[in-house]
């Protein structure tokens, strides 16, 4: 895994050698679990409840460009103090596909602040739809009159005072230009390096690559249709080029496109810092490979099997991802678990709020010395430093009142049946939509121990470990509907084979088992 390296230091009475030391554990942990360290931010004298850290803030930037996969910190308090950054910027990594890690705790975070940052995030993703659609509809109204409603604006057009688009006659003739050699038939590499020699360039002043050029001949903005979600207004904003054209364009990128190149992805190995070796600790992490049929097989490793330092055996992607998530749904599908998981939040929120105890007992510190200053200055005391001491003070008190206001806000407490209706949404998700599967993992798994016959699962509930038999699991998906029934019986839970899916647990109907296991 790409992996960057993300070191603090704050400025209360932390040195420099700090920052080394930070570093040397980190990039041991990312030698003992296979990861390749491609970068480093480095924020010193900078406190970590405030996101204003320049390196942060880059680093954050930088993931939208896919450049790595893991964000790796000493431990989690150099990443954020406050559980709410902490769940907003964690939220923005994920999206871009990237995941914070700790290289000196084993248990990723306590399991109540994890529940916690997950109910933060959801709610924040709630009132974000909200407020989306309040927006949206102030956008559709836009957009029946055809007007602008932001983002990036398509080459060759400019927007006027009224947000209408009218044709820049700067760039038309590129855009005209574009069309025109295509269908004369230069590829878009050839085209983008014709313009690159002519010195055309983008509105932020930056070359055409090969994928806008792609782009542009797609778009139907250049025969004047006005789209935006479901609104479409043919003529609704002026033409650069002709019907004609643009047609005779898509017919030969359709048939371009049969012969062009392949298009590969990255596999999601949702498991990824949360599966570990049974024999010796390792990260297992993603792996694939192809068969001399074609056939490509993904399947977990043990980092350090890679290295020939262990003997642990490689199990299939689908297989373990399958028994992890089912065992995530019985364990939602208990009343006493949410309950349990909501007890943990409100639990979690009075814990938060020692930070904003702890500011308010330094402003009392700090009005206390003020006080003890005016007293000495009534007494006659005065000197140069009694003035300079008392202006250190009060500007102090104004950062920390400031503070206290800042905290005061986004603690407001989660009322309990919000909380308790966010978790049962849960219940509701998809297991055949990825990103459901993964959100899942990211909030409710601490950590998988794998086994050759067995895995431990920990969630973050506060319930106790939970152990599966990998080998009950195969016989009852080899066996006979008498076998499987006696197994079950022998554990005490109903098991069952989904043609497509794995489930296991005790939330689900009997006659239900049943059914599967004579469809199988």
């Amino acid at each position: 895994m790409n992996t960057v390296i993300y070191a603090r230091y704050s400025s209360d009475n932390q040195r420099e050698e700090s920052i080394e030391g930070q570093l040397r554990e980190c990039k041991a942990f990312a030698e003992r679990n296979g990861m390749t360290i491609v970068g480093e931010y480095i924020d010193r004298a900078k406190s970590a409840t405030t996101a204003n850290r320049p390196e942060f803030q880059r680093m954050i930037a930088d993931s939208k460009r896919s450049g790595f996969e893991v964000v790796l910190v000493w431990k989690l308090d150099r990443f954020a103090r406050n559980r709410y950054d902490s769940a907003n910027y964690k939220a923005q990594l994920r999206k871009n596909g990237v995941k914070v890690v700790s290289a000196t705790e084993s248990i990723s975070e306590g399991a109540e602040g994890v529940l916690l940052e997950s109910v933060l995030e959801g709610m924040a993703e709630y009132y974000s739809k909200e407020l989306g659609e309040k927006t949206l509809r102030g956008m559709t109204e836009n957009a029946l009159k055809c007007k602008y409603n932001g983002g990036s604006k398509p080459l060759g057009y400019i927007i006027d005072e009224e947000k209408h688009y009218q044709i820049d006659p700067d760039y038309a003739p590129i855009i005209k230009e574009i069309f025109n050699m295509y269908v004369e038939g230069v590829t878009l590499k050839e085209m983008e390096i014709i313009l690159k020699n002519k010195g055309v360039v983008n509105q932020k002043g930056k070359m055409i690559g090969h994928t806008t050029l792609a782009n542009i001949l797609r778009s139907r903005k250049y025969i004047g249709e006005y789209k935006f979600k479901d609104v479409v207004i043919p003529n609704g904003i002026p033409a650069i080029i002709s019907d004609e054209l643009f047609n005779k364009v898509q017919r030969m990128l359709d048939v371009n496109a049969t012969h062009g190149g392949k298009y590969y992805s990255t596999e999601d190995y949702i498991l990824s810092t949360k599966l570990f070796c049974g024999k010796c600790g390792a990260m297992m992490t993603g792996e694939s490979g192809t068969a001399r049929s074609g056939v490509v097989y993904r399947y977990y490793k043990c980092n350090n099997s890679r290295k020939h330092l262990c003997d642990k055996k490689t199990i299939k992607k689908d297989y373990i991802e399958n028994i992890v998530l089912n065992e995530i749904s019985a364990m939602l599908g208990s009343d006493e678990n949410i309950e349990r998981m909501v007890d943990a939040v409100m639990k979690a929120q009075s814990k938060e709020s020692s930070y904003l105890s702890h500011l308010q007992n330094e402003l009392a510190e700090i009005n206390k010395g003020i006080d003890n200053l005016l007293n000495a200055i009534q007494m006659g005391i005065v000197t140069s430093s009694t003035k300079k001491r008392l202006e250190e003070l009060e500007a102090k008190r104004s950062e920390l009142e400031a503070d206290i206001g800042i905290e005061t806000i986004a603690h407001k407490p989660l009322d309990r049946t919000d909380v308790k209706v966010y978790f049962e949404s849960y219940r509701k998700y998809d297991l055949t939509k990825q990103d459901h599967k993964r959100k899942l993992i990211n909030s409710f798994v601490e950590r998988i121990i794998l086994y050759d016959d067995r895995l431990i699962i920990t969630f973050f509930n506060g319930d106790k470990n939970v152990e599966i038999s990998l080998d009950t699991i195969e016989k009852i998906g080899k066996g006979t509907i008498s076998e499987a029934l006696s197994l079950t019986e022998d554990i005490g839970e109903p098991y069952w084979i989904n043609p497509n899916f794995t489930f296991l647990g005790d939330g689900f109907g009997f006659s239900f088992c049943i059914s599967h296991l004579y469809a199988r």
